[in-house]
Parts: structure tokens; sequence; C-alpha cells
């Protein structure tokens, strides 16, 4: 089996030293106008130093009728680039390479935050969500976004850039049967529901070509994720390396668990099937210790990605390397500050349910 240590090429001359990443992770510590915070800056620094191989960011918004959080980074915009460049070299730095996710949150963006009209591949209102159908200048200018963002973070030094296609947010929406209805050439077939994803993608090669390119994907419905069907994901899959797409990141919430549709088949060997080993397939999905890790390795993933286990310990990798004991939630606010979680992080960590606690150790 591969070794969780070993380096990991992922497009000739950039290899990441290891193959265990930074999960993005919302964390709402950016300046209200999206620039780079110390206090951000500081949490994905430790997790460099700490050995990760790979530092992603947090979902970044790629305009801002897509920003969908209060505190959430921004690539959207020249005036990102000093503090772009300032992540890139402290990353570096550390001995990780780093991935922006690039991100439009589509029918889920904040309008109150946002200051602008929500709109996705239909109109929509139900579950307190209502947005406006997209334009065709909507869809051509978010593409525009997404390449223009792209740009910026080659400029910036970044070795990757990863489309978020995953959770529910713009991409992910195209692609639904659910949230995508539309009878015009972005609707309907499967070819024209992943259009937008395809043009963006072209787009992002055209305008930063000396990047990594990742493709996060929710391979079936969870959560936000509707009217998505694992057959169609693993087609999207096959579309995407025809494409030259050189990363699959899978999110699979719980990565332990089989497919819903194949009760009896796990995602990641499907995936890889479908991909073939020209594409570097990264999991997610609740992998907290070596041995999960290592499992997720073992079904055919290059690499995976810890969220978590990741917020609860900076040098994760470290110490599952060393065999040391890991820090597990819930944990005091003490605990995650020495973690590098400022108190604004710390406060949004309340929102998942048993990871913040005020009682004494």
């Amino acid at each position: 089996m591969t070794d969780l240590f070993a380096p990991l090429e992922l497009r000739k001359s950039v290899i990441a030293p290891n193959r265990i990443w930074l999960a993005p992770l919302t964390n709402t510590q950016s300046h209200p106008d999206g620039t780079l915070s110390d206090a951000e800056l500081r949490f994905l620094a430790m997790r460099a130093d700490g050995g990760f191989g790979m530092v992603e960011t947090c979902a970044a918004y790629v305009s801002q009728d897509g920003k969908t959080w209060p505190g959430e980074l921004g690539v959207h915009d020249d005036a990102m680039l000093p503090g772009l460049k300032r992540m890139a070299a402290r990353i570096h730095e550390g001995g990780a390479l780093l991935s922006a996710q690039l991100f439009h949150g589509g029918l889920r963006a904040n309008a109150e935050v946002s200051q602008r009209e929500v709109w996705s591949a239909s109109a929509y209102d139900a579950d307190g969500l209502r947005c406006r159908e997209a334009t065709e200048a909507d869809i051509e200018g978010v593409i525009a976004a997404f390449a223009n963002a792209a740009r910026r973070c080659a400029e910036a030094g970044f070795d990757a850039v990863e489309l978020h296609g995953a959770h529910g947010y713009l991409f992910s929406q195209f692609l639904s049967t659910v949230f995508n209805r539309r009878k015009d050439r972005w609707g309907g077939s499967l070819e024209n529901r992943w259009r937008l994803l395809q043009e963006t993608v072209r787009a992002v090669r055209r305008a930063a070509p000396s990047l990594v390119l990742s493709v996060r994907l929710s391979p079936e419905d969870a959560g936000q994720a509707k009217g998505l069907d694992l057959d169609e994901s693993l087609e999207v899959a096959r579309m995407l390396t025809r494409e030259g797409v050189d990363i699959l990141h899978l999110s699979l919430w719980k990565a332990a668990l089989n497919t819903q549709k194949r009760p009896d088949q796990h995602a990641t060997p499907l995936f890889r099937q479908a991909v073939g080993a020209g594409v570097r397939i990264v999991v997610a999905g609740e992998v907290r210790t070596r041995e999960e890790a290592e499992a997720q390795l073992a079904r055919g993933a290059d690499a995976v990605a810890v969220g978590r286990a990741a917020i609860a310990n900076h040098d994760w990798p470290r110490r599952v390397q060393r065999g040391d004991a890991l820090q597990v939630p819930p944990l005091s606010p003490t605990t995650l500050n020495a973690e590098g979680l400022s108190d604004v992080f710390v406060n949004y960590m309340r929102n998942w349910r048993g990871f913040v606690t005020d009682q004494p150790a």
C-alpha cells in the first residue's frame, strides 16, 4: 500500500511532500472586504508548519454575488493580491503546497452579506432559499470570474486551484436535476447541465495554465447537495478527465461508508476506475486517524483531506507519524486558540455540535 508520507506528484515538477491535505474549511476570519487577515494566515501557516503536504484555503468567492458567509476570503478583485501573495510565501515557507478553493454560492449565496441579488441555474423558492434564474450574462460573467480568480492565484504564487463543485453550491446546482430545470443549452441533459463546469475548467486552464487544477464533487445527494446521481457523477468524472483536470476531490461526508446507490461498493474504487491512473484522487469525509486515512489509500485514493481533526490538531501529520495521541473534541476555547483558531473561528465552531466546550478540563 502507498505510504501516507510518500511524496505525491500532482503534475510535472509539482510534488507534494506527502499525501495529507488540509481540507478547505470555512472559518469566517477574513476581513469584511475579503482581504486576508492575520488570524486566517496564522491558522493556515500553523498547518503548513505542522506537516500538511497541501494546504487548501477555505471556499474563496470569485465574485461579490457569490459571497456566502461574513468573513469569507475573497479572490474576486486584484485588491486581494497582496494578501494572497503573503499567504503563498508563508505557506511555502512552512514546506507545504498551496491551493485556493474557488467558489460561488449560487442559490446558497447570502444577499445580506454580498449586497447582491441571488441567482442560480433556475428560479427557486423553498427551504428558506430564494433566487432568480441566471441570464446568459450571469453565466458568462461567472465563468470569467473563475478564470480571473485563477489568474490572481497564479500571480500570487499558488500551486493549485480547486473548483468547488460539491455541497450544493453553484456548479453542483447546475449539475442537479432538482435545482437545474432549464430548457436551454445549460440544462436538461447531463451534457448541458455539466456545461458550466466544463466551460469554467477550460477558461481556468487558459487563464492559469501553470496551476494544478482540481475539481471537488459530491458523488451523491448529501446535505444541501440534491439531485445528484452516482452514475452521472462518474460520467462527470470521466468528462473532467478528458478535459485534462489533474485532481478529483471526492467529498464523501463519511468516507468509511459505501455509496447509497450501490451499498456494496465504495465510491473511491468506482471513481478510480472512471478516471484511470492519470488523475489524482483526494478523499475527504471524517478522516480522523492514520488508520482511516490509510484505508482510503488502500481503496485507491492518492491522498486524503483532513478537516475536523486538523482544526483540533494543527500538527496532525506529525502526530500520526510519531504515533502521538490526537486531541479530540470537545475542546476548550483556550485549547483551540493554541491550535491557531481566533475567537471568531472558535465562535463559528460552536455551530458544530460537540466541538467546543466551556466546561473546565
